[in-house]
């Protein structure tokens, strides 16, 4: 018998609610019975929420399966798309496709303190990002390598970035007029100047990572080899689209493109096509609008 009121028995008591709780309807919930359901990598299906009862008023869980079972067989279930280190550290194994084919890591990005826009970036991270689950200053981002997947890194990623790394003559998109689109904005590439100043940052902090796993002990036990190494994978492949992509930065479009394009003044001014030859105003041969035109600056 564990004691309760102990460091052990707090230790026992969260490692049985992490490694059996189940991720349904937005909450961390413990449900008896389906807990006793083993993973399955390849054909199990995760615990959705669901209704049942009479009516199918009562709120519950369901289990649905990809096969025939027959009386005696093992049911099992999928316990989610996680990487190798969050299975280790919820359920203390580590399966083959989460070791060998998904390869995961995760960086934290912090937004300097020091910068003069701090107070502005994070009043758009608190207020203007996403309304249930608001962006933090220090923010954690997965690294994911699929087979078959370049290796581009997280949009969401992407955008904090940005708005990191946002400064300069770009500086105009903090002003309160553009507060509520601003992190729509990061969506896309703002300036050459800031997208090379994001990609810098973001292939800075997986080399620095990289480097740290060279500092690690040869030795170890054979799972932190796994997750190592598919850390590794994922932080390499992300690097590896970061660079290509810094070659091609001069064929992105950006901010101040986009919005000329959108405002229909984005090709070259010709007298003659906007007006017709002497005439002004509305001619056949317009391709603007008159100095009337319902324009959204």
């Amino acid at each position: 018998t564990i004691p309760c009121f102990t460091e052990e028995g707090y230790k026992w008591a969260m490692a049985m609610a992490k490694s059996r709780c189940v991720f349904t309807d937005g909450s961390l919930r413990l449900m008896p019975l389906l807990d006793f359901a083993n993973h399955d990598d390849y054909g199990g299906r995760e615990i959705e929420g669901g209704k049942m009862g009479p009516f199918f008023t009562t709120r519950g869980a369901v289990l649905k399966t990809k096969q025939e079972y027959q009386a005696g067989d093992e049911v099992l279930c999928s316990y989610g798309p996680k990487s190798a280190a969050d299975y280790v550290l919820e359920h203390g194994f580590c399966p083959p496709k989460a070791a060998t084919k998904t390869a995961v890591a995760e960086l934290t990005f912090e937004m300097n303190s020091e910068d003069v826009y701090y107070d502005d970036k994070l009043d758009i991270l608190e207020y203007e990002t996403y309304e249930a689950a608001p962006m933090d200053p220090v923010q954690p981002f997965d690294f994911v390598s699929e087979p078959g997947e370049e290796g581009e890194p997280d949009p969401a990623l992407m955008q904090f970035v940005r708005l990191m790394a946002l400064d300069g003559a770009d500086s105009f998109m903090l002003e309160s007029i553009f507060r509520k689109e601003v992190w729509g904005f990061m969506s896309m590439p703002v300036s050459q100047a800031n997208e090379l100043k994001a990609m810098n940052k973001i292939t800075q902090e997986c080399q620095k990572a990289l480097d740290e796993f060279e500092t690690r002990p040869e030795e170890g036990p054979e799972l932190c080899n796994l997750l190592c190494e598919a850390e590794r994978k994922a932080l390499t492949k992300a690097m590896q689209f970061l660079n290509r992509e810094k070659e091609a930065l001069d064929l992105k479009q950006y901010y101040q493109e986009r919005r000329l394009r959108d405002l229909g003044l984005d090709s070259d001014w010709s007298k003659e096509e906007d007006f017709g030859g002497e005439d002004l105003g509305d001619s056949p041969g317009s391709t603007r609008m008159s100095a009337g035109g319902d324009f959204d600056w």
